[in-house]
């Protein structure tokens, strides 16, 4: 089910891309399984969501510096612009809070298979 998720937030993201002007956002890490997973590919995940969220704050500021620029520009065009920008952004907040929230589950299910 959140693979579902995830992969529905990178699908948002890589469609909401196709019309954004220089601006590419980052598609979802492949989260390890924290009930079969050692620790070292427990790191590699995190290291993964850590890429991930870098690379979706460099898309939002990509993006809101668009919508600065849209919101400066009084045309109806610009504002249908704005408003999908900021649908965009919304969307890569979410995914990034999908992201995280998932990684959490994986080390909670993680440190219940591994008690110390």
């Amino acid at each position: 089910m959140n693979i579902i998720k995830l992969s529905a937030f990178a699908l948002i993201l890589a469609g909401a891309n196709a019309s954004a002007e220089d601006c590419v956002g980052p598609g979802a890490p492949v989260m390890p399984d924290g009930a079969s997973s050692t620790m070292s590919q427990m790191i590699e995940g995190q290291k993964a969501v850590k890429s991930f969220q870098a690379a979706n704050i460099e898309y939002m500021n990509c993006v809101e510096a668009r919508m600065t620029a849209e919101e400066a520009d009084d045309s109806e065009k610009s504002t249908e612009a704005h408003t999908a920008s900021v649908e965009e952004f919304n969307a890569a907040v979410s995914a990034e809070e999908t992201v995280a929230g998932q990684f959490n589950i994986e080390i909670r299910a993680y440190k219940e298979a591994n008690p110390k």
